[in-house]
């Protein structure tokens, strides 16, 4: 089957993998690590089939842990931080990691152009819950009161909204051909308490926040450096936090039915 997906095609956007939010990353390591099959079988027939560039979806996953754990430093991580000692997240982070390591080595030594977008904490509509913002958006949603928030709330990240992200992804399989890796994030430097802040606000909520210290968090400080991606593509994302985060509200309360949502959000957190 995957022989006949690829015959005939001159480029290839591998978005496909086993894959969730914190929850399911922290708590279903096997379904991740299934992808380096998925990936490697993906790779080795657009090989064989003559295929001229595969673009490749990374993730900040790649980045290692251990320069990640503090908060509060002003940390913007950089393509060349990925190095040994290699410390990627989970089963899923080793996954891309390896993943954009063989297409280097394809493209190097048997001439298959690539590209690996390291995406970093994307969200917007049609989003699923099992990922921070749109979680944040369903508790708001179904009026969850105490609020329950994962960890001390202290975790920055730099969401970025899919429609940048797209716009990233094209820029790379037009500009980029070594299999380079290149982050597409924003520079914002978000708490999970700030963004659930803005959540309850925009939807007029109000309550209690609790937090659940004993939940997977992640790093403590995740945010991308995007100089390269704007240097080697011109690209820089347009939208804002707020501005993406309240499209996104916007879309949830029109498109989901709240008994639904309150009746399976515990399952969709951790599930993928």
């Amino acid at each position: 089957m995957t022989k006949r997906a690829v015959s005939d095609i001159d480029l290839i956007f591998h978005l496909a993998a086993d894959h969730g939010g914190r929850g399911y990353v922290d708590l279903h390591q096997s379904g991740p690590a299934s992808n380096n099959f998925l990936s490697g079988l993906i790779f080795w027939e657009a090989l064989n089939a003559g295929v001229e560039k595969i673009v490749y979806a990374s993730s900040g996953c790649v980045y290692p842990n251990y320069i990640q754990k503090d908060p509060k430093k002003i940390l913007y991580l950089t393509e060349d931080m990925v190095g040994p000692p290699f410390d990627p997240d989970n089963e899923y982070g080793w996954e891309k990691l390896t993943s954009e390591r063989v297409l280097r080595a394809y493209y190097k030594e048997r001439g298959l152009q690539a590209a690996s977008c390291r995406y970093f904490t994307v969200y917007g509509p049609k989003g699923k819950e099992d990922h921070a913002v749109i979680a944040f958006v369903a508790r708001a949603f179904i009026g969850q009161n105490p609020f329950e928030v994962w960890g001390n709330g202290q975790q920055v990240r730099n969401w970025t909204y899919v429609s940048d992200i797209a716009e990233g992804t094209i820029l790379a399989a037009e500009k980029i051909h070594d299999g380079s890796g290149i982050n597409l994030g924003t520079m914002e430097r978000v708490t999970v308490l700030e963004a659930v802040k803005e959540v309850l606000k925009y939807t007029g909520r109000k309550a209690k926040i609790k937090l659940l210290k004993n939940m997977p968090v992640g790093p403590m400080n995740r945010v991308a450096d995007n100089s390269l991606a704007k240097k080697l593509l011109g690209w820089q994302p347009k939208v804002k936090f707020k501005e993406g985060l309240h499209k996104t509200i916007d879309w949830y309360f029109s498109a989901k039915k709240k008994e639904q949502v309150k009746s399976s959000l515990h399952k969709l957190l951790t599930e993928r």
